[in-house]
């Protein structure tokens, strides 16, 4: 006997959740699966905290930051990113999630989901046309940028321990890595 999983469409995901469905799961949409996500630890929680806070500080009106929010992307995706930076006015928001097209860059915070944020997450951002991401490997203390996206793929991949870093759609943004890092 053959298995198959099922494939959910942005809208059934959109219906369950408006039923009640998942109320009390902690989910995301990822290429039509739906996938728990495990509960935040105290840890995570402070680094995503912290890290909206510097970035709202430094990129005040040139982007909205975005703390652990849907993002519609495409293959029937609806990841919840710990932190998008995307474009303004943050009203175009009010009713729907920020796109592809919309977003600068992605965020992830890493312990538990070190894998899946290096992995399936780095895969499906880079299909759906985000040019940077950043992952935070909070085990190790180390900031990873994934950048130079050509046909769905990230072709440069850095980590950084400390300096400073500028993203893409800001150039003249410097960010201090140690503070992302604490």
């Amino acid at each position: 006997m053959t298995f198959v999983t099922a494939k959910w469409s942005l809208e059934e995901y959109h219906r369950m959740i408006d039923a009640g469905l998942l109320d009390q799961r902690r989910v995301e949409l990822v290429n039509g699966e739906v996938i728990e996500m495990p509960p935040e630890g105290v840890e995570h929680t402070f680094y995503c905290c912290e890290t909206v806070r510097y970035l709202r500080s430094i990129l005040r009106d040139l982007a909205e930051v975005r703390e652990a929010h849907p993002v519609n992307l495409p293959h029937n995706s609806e990841p919840e990113p710990d932190v998008a930076i995307v474009k303004l006015p943050a009203s175009q928001y009010r009713t729907r999630h920020p796109q592809s097209a919309d977003i600068y860059w992605l965020i992830e915070i890493a312990s538990s989901t070190l894998a899946k944020d290096l992995g399936i997450k780095k895969e499906l951002y880079a299909t759906a046309g985000i040019s940077e991401y950043w992952v935070i490997d909070l085990p190790h203390k180390v900031l990873v940028v994934f950048l130079d996206l050509q046909n769905g793929s990230y072709r440069t991949e850095i980590s950084l321990t400390s300096g400073v870093i500028s993203p893409i759609a800001f150039p003249s943004v410097r960010l201090d890595i140690q503070r992302l890092l604490i």
